[in-house]
């Protein structure tokens, strides 16, 4: 819950958008809130009165010779002429119609659902709901089978945002549900992990992240610079590589990095690393030519191991919206991707590209990042995404 937390807190972009843009469409066409129902008061009881026996007669009241007081003060009353004292009779407290709240009645979906607006779910409102997904980056298709999703079975209903909420929650957390899986770790040693992406899509911190994290859990790592081109890159591998105590190979600038790979795979095959991780360096996916630079080192290493490499991650900037689809499709078809890692959820109000990916692609999505430290990217969780994205609690 610790990185729910994290994650919802850092998702607010794309939450608040959602969260917004539902509230308005409820209102928009909604109607006024309903009031809160009060119980009716309980009528009290009359007091009951006791008749006097039959052969019981009131005793006359004594005659008494008057007393001077200081002050006026009338003369109590006797006992037979005193007024008897209301007899008191517990009443058990009607049951009340009044919606349950606390955390139950949150947890419940009753807690605020009866004085909330209200609108009929209709074409018209699907509509506007299908355009607000469109804007949060999912894309026309899936924005249209989300929706589709949603009406079944309740249109005609009148729904409270919280509970159009709820639903998209849900038909999100259905989407994404089949495609969190965490990264396989197989037996083979060294098992290659190569990581390719665009320029600027966390390539290089997403691997150090992971190392230290493999590391943390008892495998030996091995990790190989494969951005030959920018001096940074090695740099900051070597950063990550010393703080988790995971031996980083190098090669000098502009070196061939399938020929670095083919060494790193020679080094972690004599170490006996459990893993070997490659970085590669930033590419366009329109650039023909770094494209196939990438073929060639899959090309190399497979001369040292046929099934290598057994993962090749792919990392994409959340930030990039629906251009994420188009960097799928062609590294697809060059690299064999096997699975995703989405970085920087927290700086953009595009998180519902995400379940665009898993709708089209079916793509194992194995973490998600959503800050710089080693604890911002964590597996990835559907339910806990879903709800952090539309704004609920999981």
């Amino acid at each position: 819950m610790a990185f729910f937390s994290k994650l919802k807190e850092r998702l607010f972009k794309s939450s608040s958008k959602l969260d917004e843009g539902l509230d308005a469409i409820v209102q928009e066409g909604g109607d006024p809130p309903e009031p809160e129902p009060r119980p009716e008061p309980e009528p009290r009881p009359e007091p009951p009165t006791i008749p006097p026996r039959p052969d019981e007669t009131p005793p006359p009241a004594p005659q008494e010779a008057p007393i001077e007081r200081p002050e006026e003060v009338p003369p109590p009353p006797s006992e037979a002429t005193a007024t008897p004292a209301p007899l008191e009779i517990p009443v058990d407290p009607a049951p009340s119609d009044a919606p349950r709240a606390g955390f139950l009645g949150r947890l419940l979906g009753r807690g605020d659902a009866r004085g909330a607006p209200r609108r009929v779910l209709d074409d018209d409102m699907l509509e506007s709901l299908e355009d607000l997904l469109i804007t949060a980056d999912m894309g026309v298709d899936t924005a249209t089978r989300v929706t589709a999703n949603m009406a079944e079975g309740r249109m005609g209903q009148r729904l409270s945002s919280r509970e159009i909420k709820s639903i998209l929650a849900r038909e999100i957390a259905r989407i994404m549900e089949p495609v969190a899986r965490p990264m396989p770790l197989y037996s083979k040693r060294p098992q290659v992990v190569l990581v390719v992406g665009v320029n600027g899509s966390g390539k290089t911190t997403t691997i150090g992240k992971l190392a230290s994290q493999f590391k943390a859990a008892g495998k030996s790592v091995v990790i190989a610079a494969g951005d030959t081109f920018r001096a940074a890159a090695v740099e900051q591998l070597q950063v990550w590589g010393d703080r988790a105590g995971v031996p980083v190979m190098t090669a000098p600038e502009g070196s061939d990095p399938a020929s670095l790979a083919f060494d790193a795979m020679t080094k972690a095959e004599a170490d006996g690393a459990d893993l070997l991780m490659i970085d590669t360096a930033g590419r366009l996916q329109n650039r023909a030519d770094l494209m196939e630079e990438l073929a060639k080192i899959v090309r190399v290493i497979r001369k040292k191991d046929p099934d290598a490499p057994h993962n090749t991650l792919l990392v994409l900037d959340a930030t990039t919206g629906q251009n994420a689809l188009s960097q799928v499709e062609i590294f697809l078809k060059l690299a064999d991707v096997s699975g995703l890692v989405m970085t920087k959820l927290d700086g953009t109000a595009r998180g519902g590209v995400l379940v665009a990916l898993a709708d089209r692609f079916g793509l194992p999505i194995h973490a998600i990042g959503v800050g710089e430290q080693i604890d911002d990217l964590a597996p990835f969780d559907p339910e806990e995404f879903a709800a952090a994205l539309t704004g609920l609690e999981p």
